[in-house]
């Protein structure tokens, strides 16, 4: 699969751009363990504008991450087109148009999910940031607004008329967010479609490998790529099954990674706490990671984890259920 010049070998399976989750320390590990793409966290193309500080800082991207690509947001053409060419200077391998965010902040406003409900102005925007920027440009999206506006498979030719050169489908509408089982039927319809060229990536309900196998061979898209199943699992990607001992490791080298990776000048000029920074940005993946689902009675030790602010707590707590699961397994 080949998505511009970036060449993405037979199958290539995709961490998914998520807010709050796929920050640099957690596409680092996801890419380690055999993603083949990587996404940043979704970036508002108007808070972009504005230099809202907290949204520059999402534009970072380290080499050993690519190819990653950068996914902006937005309702305004102006915007987007401003906000595309400030991304292009940060030096993405990608850039993604998010039309597909269903949550009520961004589709109520009219961005994300709520531009297929203006088809018209997210075909402005799609022809006007392809023509702004020299990296290729991707969108991801949904099979429309709700049942009654199935509209996946006319509108993934008009956004290859607008120049893409991937797209993303995710298999529910918008009335859906995340609810019922994602359908795949019209991804499938879609990349079966004599008049599409572009490559078509899979997204929905996709919660291992096998999964993915299967998605492969039925719907013949030309990669999948993987969302919520990821949340405190990076390893998700790898063919090999990790040791019990080797995935409590991963996350604690992810505390130290997000730890190190908050120890900024501007951090400690605001007098923030690096330490905190990087608790604050594993916890949501400890609170999904499945590892410790054995520990029985794990409710209170779970709160703990959820509390701790030093590194050196939540290090303690993670060994002790490293314990726990060892006297488990004997």
């Amino acid at each position: 699969m080949v998505i511009g010049n970036i060449e993405l070998g037979e199958r290539p399976i995709f961490l998914a751009p998520m807010e709050d989750v796929t920050d640099i320390g957690f596409r680092m590990l996801c890419k380690r363990f055999g993603a083949s793409m990587v996404y940043t966290e979704f970036v508002s193309a108007e808070a972009l504008v504005r230099d809202v500080k907290s949204t520059v800082r999402k534009l970072t991207i380290a080499d050993e991450e690519r190819p990653v690509g950068i996914q902006i947001y937005g309702r305004d053409v102006e915007a987007m087109v401003e906000a595309a060419k400030m991304v292009e200077q940060a030096g993405p391998d990608v850039i993604d148009l998010n039309f597909g965010c269903p949550v009520k902040k961004v589709a109520g406003k009219g961005a994300g999910a709520g531009m297929l409900q203006n088809i018209p102005k997210l075909l402005e925007i799609t022809e006007k940031v392809v023509q702004a920027v020299k990296v290729p440009v991707t969108v991801k999206t949904r099979l429309g607004w709700n049942h009654e506006q199935l509209i996946i498979t006319s509108l993934a030719e008009q956004l290859q008329d607008r120049g893409i050169q991937a797209l993303t489908i995710h298999g529910r509408t918008r009335s859906q967010m995340y609810t019922d089982n994602a359908d795949w039927t019209l991804i499938g319809e879609v990349k079966r479609n004599p008049n599409i060229h572009i490559p078509i990536i899979g997204n929905g309900d996709i919660k291992s490998l096998d999964d993915a196998d299967r998605h492969f061979d039925e719907y013949g898209v030309d990669a999948v790529m993987i969302g919520r199943a990821t949340f405190g699992q990076p390893w998700i990607f790898s063919r090999r099954e990790l040791t019990l001992d080797e995935k409590i490791d991963v996350l604690e080298e992810q505390l130290r990674i997000n730890i190190e990776r908050c120890d900024t000048e501007e951090m400690r000029s605001k007098g923030k706490s690096a330490e905190l920074c990087g608790i604050l940005h594993t916890r949501r993946h400890l609170a999904a990671t499945p590892v410790f689902k054995g520990i029985p009675n794990f409710r209170e030790t779970r709160i703990k984890m959820l509390r701790a602010e030093k590194k050196d707590d939540l290090l303690a707590i993670l060994e002790q259920c490293r314990e726990l699961l060892r006297g488990k397994q004997l």
